[in-house]
């Protein structure tokens, strides 16, 4: 079977950080198995997430065989990597209903049933459920060193605000996976994030040490924006892939917002657009930047694949009534769920459901009713200037509003000006 250089593939996507020597060379010798743990400590992956499930993607699709590996066993212990503090340790339960939802959404990108390099789906609990502690400190154990463990950056950073030995032991149970897939898979790869080098190399050094063997390691580079503010990270948090953590329409709008300079990197990086493809679509960019075509093209093929095509259509539509020529119709049409989402964080006000049935003045819905603004003048003016919109139509000062015109028959969606939305909610 053809293999295409994965290596090759990673670099020019700008996914390659680090790699021990011969691992391209190995990996050009035919199809093999490479592996990524994700540990269980949520219910749903995030979009921090999203670099290592690429990098599944794109070995998949140059001829190999990835494992996903999900950790219930070193979910039960916590990587200290990147962490300054000591995780909370999740119950059994707790880590076993989280399963289920990784399991679901990585089953949306890697191709678990093709008959050519399937990918397989493990968990290391199934391995160490059963090994009883004095065997594997004796096993395992014997062969790390302190000093080697001591030296590395998880742990030399934690040394001064302390470290549980549970935390400590967390690259012995990671080496011990590699090790483990190393004998029963034949997997000679592990990949990850730049912050678990130290942890990839302890399991190829564990391997040559217990049994002469080779084995190899890939990171990739730790994302971070061009402004230097942390990848995935927003005023609301981190984005799910969960859409009932993160809505279709948050998750479109984080990447259609992205700089110019940043979308040239996730595109290559978040897509399996070709290069031929990203070039022709950078070029195209370019000539007319302000109709952010790159941005375009990337959140539409992250949200399709993240989530559906019928998603991604309603976030555009969305996205339309928001900022685009929208229209009272197609506003109408948004269920309450995606209208909540859509207007999540925005000012909220109430009104009395009864006292719209006869009609309140706009007035008084804007400047007593309300506080969306400080004044009845201020809201004369601002309508007198055709800057205040209800539900996307403009409102003048002798409008009544009643029951007629809620949306899902409990909404009113009041516009100021250009950006400011405000949700009046009729009980």
């Amino acid at each position: 079977m053809f293999v295409k250089n994965f290596v090759e593939e990673l670099r020019w996507r700008v996914m390659v950080h680090d790699m021990t020597p011969g691992t391209e060379e190995y990996l050009m010798q035919g199809p093999s198995y490479g592996y990524i743990g994700f540990d269980p400590t949520a219910d749903s992956l995030h979009i921090g997430h999203l670099v290592q499930i690429m990098t599944l993607v794109h070995f998949q699709q140059c001829g190999h065989k990835p494992i996903a590996l999900v950790g219930g066993a070193t979910g039960m212990v916590g990587d200290p990597s990147g962490r300054s503090e000591e995780r909370n340790l999740l119950s059994r339960e707790q880590l076993e209903y989280n399963l289920v939802g990784i399991k679901k959404q990585l089953a949306r990108f890697i191709d678990f049933e093709t008959k050519v390099n399937p990918a397989t789906m493990v968990n290391n609990y199934d391995w160490f459920k059963g090994y009883e502690f004095l065997d594997f400190i004796r096993d395992v154990g014997k062969h790390i060193t302190v000093n080697y463990m001591l030296a590395k950056d998880s742990v030399q950073k934690r040394l001064d605000a302390g470290m549980s030995f549970t935390e400590f032991s967390y690259q012995l149970v990671q080496a011990y996976d590699f090790y483990w897939l190393f004998n029963n898979m034949d997997c000679r790869l592990q990949m990850g994030g730049s912050d678990q080098w130290g942890n990839i190399v302890t399991g190829t050094e564990l391997i040559r040490r217990k049994d002469g063997g080779t084995a190899y390691a890939l990171t990739t580079p730790l994302l971070k924006k061009s402004d230097g503010s942390k990848f995935g990270k927003t005023a609301a948090g981190a984005l799910w892939l969960d859409a009932e953590k993160t809505s279709p329409y948050a998750f479109y709008q984080y990447w259609i917002n992205t700089s110019d300079e940043d979308a040239i990197d996730y595109i290559k990086i978040f897509t399996t657009l070709s290069k031929e493809e990203i070039d022709a679509l950078s070029e195209e960019h370019w000539k007319t930047p302000h109709l952010r075509i790159l941005q375009k093209a990337l959140a539409r093929e992250i949200t399709i694949r993240v989530h559906s095509e019928n998603d991604y259509q309603m976030a555009v539509e969305v996205s339309e009534i928001l900022f685009g020529k929208g229209t009272v119709e197609s506003l109408m049409q948004l269920d309450e769920k995606t209208l909540l989402n859509c207007f999540d964080g925005v000012p909220q006000f109430h009104v009395s459901k009864t006292e719209l049935e006869t009609g309140i003045p706009a007035i008084d819905v804007l400047a007593v009713k309300t506080q969306i603004f400080p004044s009845k003048a201020e809201a004369r003016r601002m309508m007198k200037d055709g800057a205040v919109l209800l539900n996307k139509q403009k409102l003048s000062e002798d409008t009544f509003i009643d029951n007629s015109m809620l949306l899902q028959n409990k909404y009113l969606l009041i516009q100021k000006g250009k950006k400011n939305y405000f949700l009046v909610i009729a009980e």
